[in-house]
């Protein structure tokens, strides 16, 4: 271990919302990497999150703070309140997502009276967005000021994408960087019994299987995966498409399945991620926006053929971000990891993976490039060493 990375008592308080998945796995990932360096750390969030994510089996200290998934003025002051008691003592302050930033702030009194007027004092605080704002309406100009709010009182703002680290500098942020989110260390991959095993529960026999994994919510698209699902009912055999997770769209997305009788089986939320993508013929991320999903990381370590929007950070995570729009995916070395398709395109999405279901040498040497990019990403040591460099940065000598 380096010198660099030796945080030595450091005090360091991460904050976080409700959060029941990728999120929150990357706190207690990076949390777990702090105390292991020296650190001495404390996770801010609601009980929920604590309970499900166990940061202090990690050696962290888990402190419950009410921090609602969306804007309440009483409650948000109270956690506000909550919040500067717990964060005077921290060298460093980390909040994760964009409303328990705008809340860091507030609590680490860089905000004055007057609109916007932000001021100084407290300790460093970082903020990294991992998601963007995809709602409109009032929801939309709610998120707006808490976007401003972030942008010109955090001391160093991290993206999880391109689109959102543009986003902050546009809004006058200080100082803005790119966040480092990977995926959990792998385990053994499954064995050929369990592909087998997975296809008879699910009943897929010979045809093809198609695997989405995602929480079931607005931003992972998954109305267009059922529409292009009922565009591949005419193919022989038809494809079956398993889609794991739950979430506040399972009850429409069932009801619309019955009605149609669309081949989609809703899996409910699984544990075993790694041995549905062994069973897979193709993984699918129709999302209408992602940052550095982690479910993209583990389909490119799996080796599975990659069907995937264009959009967020996506397209560096398979190495083809310096290509452009309009180059083609299937030519040049190593930075074809996938087939990518604008969102909300459910006829680009069946195309592309008709193109994979009908082209075995496609699909290999897609599942190659996948499993070659996977060596090139950033893995939690990585992420744990960024942080810590930036923090010694952040409370000098």
């Amino acid at each position: 271990m380096s010198d660099r990375q030796d945080l030595d008592g450091l005090r360091v308080a991460l904050v976080l919302g409700t959060a029941a998945g990728g999120v929150g796995r990357h706190v207690r990932s990076v949390a777990d990497g702090l105390v292991e360096r020296g650190a001495r750390v404390v996770v801010c969030g609601p009980a929920a999150t604590g309970e499900l994510f166990g940061f202090a089996a990690g050696g962290a200290r888990f402190a419950e703070v009410d921090l609602a998934d969306r804007p309440r003025p009483a409650s948000d002051a109270r956690a506000v309140a909550r919040l500067r008691r717990l964060l005077r003592d921290a060298d460093v302050v980390h909040a994760h997502g964009l409303r328990a930033g705008a809340l860091a702030v507030a609590a680490c009194a860089r905000v004055v009276p007057g609109p916007l007027r932000l001021g100084r004092g407290g300790p460093p605080l970082v903020v990294t967005l991992h998601n963007a704002v995809i709602t409109g309406g009032r929801t939309a100009a709610v998120y707006g000021v808490l976007e401003r709010v972030v942008a010109r009182g955090a001391t160093r703002v991290l993206g999880v994408s391109p689109d959102l680290e543009e986003r902050m500098r546009a809004l006058g942020a200080r100082s803005v960087g790119h966040a480092i989110v990977p995926a959990p260390a792998p385990q053994a991959p499954p064995g050929p019994a369990v592909r087998a095993d997975l296809r008879a529960e699910f009943g897929a026999g010979e045809r093809p299987l198609v695997v989405a994994v995602g929480r079931l919510a607005e931003q992972k698209g998954l109305p267009t995966l059922l529409d292009a699902a009922a565009g591949w009912a005419g193919r022989t055999p038809p494809p079956l498409v398993a889609i794991a997770g739950d979430g506040p769209l399972e009850g429409a997305l069932r009801a619309r399945i019955e009605a149609e009788d669309l081949p989609v089986r809703l899996l409910g939320r699984r544990s075993d991620v790694a041995g549905l993508l062994a069973a897979c013929d193709v993984a699918v991320v129709p999302s209408v926006w992602e940052g550095q999903p982690l479910i993209v990381q583990e389909i490119l370590r799996a080796g599975r053929p990659l069907v995937a929007t264009r959009v967020g950070g996506i397209p560096g995570m398979v190495g083809a971000e310096e290509r452009g729009e309009g180059a083609s995916l299937l030519q040049g070395p190593e930075s074809d990891a996938a087939l990518l398709v604008p969102p909300n395109d459910a006829e680009a999405l069946g195309r592309a993976v008709s193109r994979v279901l009908d082209d075995p040498a496609l699909a290999a040497r897609l599942g190659s490039a996948a499993a070659r990019r996977s060596a090139m990403l950033p893995g939690e040591d990585d992420a744990v060493d960024q942080l810590a460099e930036l923090y010694l940065e952040l409370t000098g000598p």
